[in-house]
């Protein structure tokens, strides 16, 4: 389904029709219901993925941080930088490679696994979505975050533009 073709048919409103937007809707919407989840933590949506990484692999690279977040280290850095002044992780360098820096978590990042173990499942259920529609919009939405990072960049050369 393009962005042109039409999700509610009989909306008048044309961003209702554009799979971009809904995209972005509901990607709002779910950085809203985090954000408040997270509040009484003073966590921010982003440093709860970065705390959720480690979580599952105990130690990563700040650049294995970035790539897992999809973002780059300029923006990877400042969130793990206020990780560690809270003392949920500590930054060192790798001892094999002194350009490498080591994100690993604290004791006190460790238990907050468990203070914060009921937000997904407080998000999942606020979605209203039965298990097998969310494992199929979480396969549809995998699926188009690898499309879309691997598509070509249409624009860059300026024979493909239309004017």
């Amino acid at each position: 389904m393009g962005d042109s073709q039409a999700s509610t048919a009989e909306s008048p409103d044309p961003l209702d029709r554009m799979v971009c937007f809904a995209l972005y809707a509901a990607a709002r919407a779910t950085n809203r219901r985090y954000i408040a989840l997270l509040a009484p933590w003073g966590i921010t949506y982003p440093q709860y993925l970065v705390l959720v990484l480690l979580w599952s692999h105990r130690s990563l690279t700040v650049k294995e941080v970035a790539e897992h977040l999809m973002l780059d280290s300029g923006t990877t850095s400042p969130l793990i930088r206020r990780l560690e002044t809270r003392g949920f992780l500590t930054r060192e360098r790798s001892t094999s490679d002194e350009r490498a820096v080591i994100v690993s978590l604290t004791a006190a990042g460790i238990a907050l696994r468990d203070e914060l173990a009921h937000i997904p499942g407080c998000v999942a259920e606020a979605t209203q979505l039965t298990d097998a529609n969310g494992k199929a919009a979480l396969s549809i939405l995998h699926n188009v975050t690898r499309t879309l990072s691997s598509a070509p960049a249409l624009g860059d050369d300026p024979n493909e533009r239309i004017n």
